[in-house]
């Protein structure tokens, strides 16, 4: 089977480059930071959360919760933002989360969400950047 191609695309030693090696682990390599690290598990200004891997608006302030997970978590993507796979690792099944501009992983999305999608977005912040709206 032929590798899934997304409008941005980079080798390897370009991504390394590209992302921090933190970054680069969780949106390349399908890595997790640990819980409640992320700084973005405090934002509450109003925003856009980007992909740090390629700058794809993702997910809108509006729509993050407070899971108590230690992850950034959110009710649903902007329309279009994210496209999602079966992750069978770790002896469980998952639905994964990966930005639809470049592919990079960004976490699981689960059934355990507040209303109204009753999805929970579990994200990890290093795979995000936060861009507050503007006052004018």
């Amino acid at each position: 089977m032929d590798p899934k191609h997304f409008p941005v695309e980079h080798t390897d030693d370009e991504w390394r480059k590209q992302l921090s090696p933190a970054a680069y682990t969780v949106l390349r390599q399908h890595g997790t930071e640990r819980a409640f690290t992320s700084p973005l598990n405090q934002e509450k200004r109003r925003g856009k959360f980007l992909c740090a891997g390629c700058g794809e608006a993702l997910f809108s302030s509006g729509d993050k919760f407070e899971s108590g997970t230690g992850w950034p978590s959110f009710t649903a993507p902007l329309p279009g933002a994210v496209e999602t796979d079966t992750d069978e690792t770790h002896g469980m099944v998952r639905t994964e989360v990966h930005c639809a501009r470049c592919g990079g992983h960004l976490g699981h999305v689960f059934e355990d969400g507040p209303r109204p999608t009753g999805e929970r977005f579990c994200m990890n912040g290093i795979a995000l950047q936060f861009r507050p709206e503007s006052d004018g």
